[in-house]
């Protein structure tokens, strides 16, 4: 290949999200940080909405020093008010929403026979509500486009279980039931949905089980990292924030449904579809 033909398609590559507008949610830092960095870095306008409207705005301000676009928006995905606002926002600024990632989540390490209820509603509302509002303020613009790419943050909890998290494992299960019926349904619209499924990625997320698991089972740190978290993978090696991003952006960049409906696991080979 010359060097011509090189830098072109160096070129192709990196503008394949050239004008695309993503809402991103829970991307003020870890996962969806990452996925939004590089969709700017790809030519995309990444929605930064978050919770912490303040760690938005910084993440929003840092992706502009890159000589890219971004905007911040306070989003709780549990609030149906203040999603459609972020949706509603986001398409007076920029006409569209193209993608949406629902990444926004959190986990409670309990034991089941004594996880209160108050915390089982809270982190399936945090998962599957917000996929649910999220999803339906985006669609409401996606089918009058013609277009959209939904990607769902599951989990190897999408296919697996683990002790000490009966809810998020509940939720993670539920994100491929929703995944399959936008598949179905908006098909007609060119709107396709998928979802990805991370392994263990250390985040603060993750730093937080590490001493809940370790004092539930008691047992150590290490080995809450060695013979829990890592134990079946190939390599005994965490799944990055980079590895994750991979995945979301090759579902945003789909060219059509040929792949709609599916989950993609990025786990180190800890589960293996």
């Amino acid at each position: 290949m010359t060097d011509l033909a090189a830098q072109q398609k160096k070129e192709t590559i990196l503008a394949r999200f050239d004008g695309r507008v993503a809402i991103i949610t829970g991307s003020a830092s870890g996962i969806g940080k990452e996925v939004a960095l590089r969709f700017a870095a790809e030519g995309g306008i990444p929605v930064i909405a978050d919770l912490d409207l303040k760690a938005a705005e910084a993440t929003a301000a840092e992706i502009r020093g890159r000589k890219a676009d971004a905007f911040a928006v306070a989003m709780n995905v549990t609030d149906e008010a203040q999603v459609e606002k972020g949706v509603a926002d986001t398409v007076a600024k920029y006409g569209k929403v193209d993608i949406l990632v629902s990444n926004a989540g959190i986990q409670i390490v309990r034991a089941l026979v004594d996880f209160p209820f108050a915390d089982w509603k809270r982190l399936l509302s945090i998962h599957l509500d917000g996929a649910f509002l999220t999803t339906r303020a985006c669609l409401k613009r996606m089918y009058t486009k013609k277009y959209g790419r939904v990607i769902y943050m599951g989990s190897v909890h999408s296919h697996e279980a683990s002790k000490l998290k009966a809810p998020y494992v509940t939720a993670k299960h539920g994100l491929l039931g929703l995944c399959r019926v936008l598949a179905k349904e908006g098909a007609e619209y060119n709107v396709t949905a998928n979802v990805v499924c991370p392994g263990f990625v250390r985040t603060p997320l993750v730093e937080k089980q590490i001493p809940e698991q370790a004092a539930e089972l008691g047992i150590s740190e290490a080995d809450v990292v060695r013979n829990v978290m890592l134990k079946d993978t190939v390599d005994g090696e965490f799944t990055t924030t980079d590895d994750v991003a991979d995945a979301v952006l090759f579902f945003a960049a789909a060219k059509n449904n040929a792949m709609t409906g599916q989950s993609l696991v990025v786990s180190h080979g800890w589960y293996m579809q």
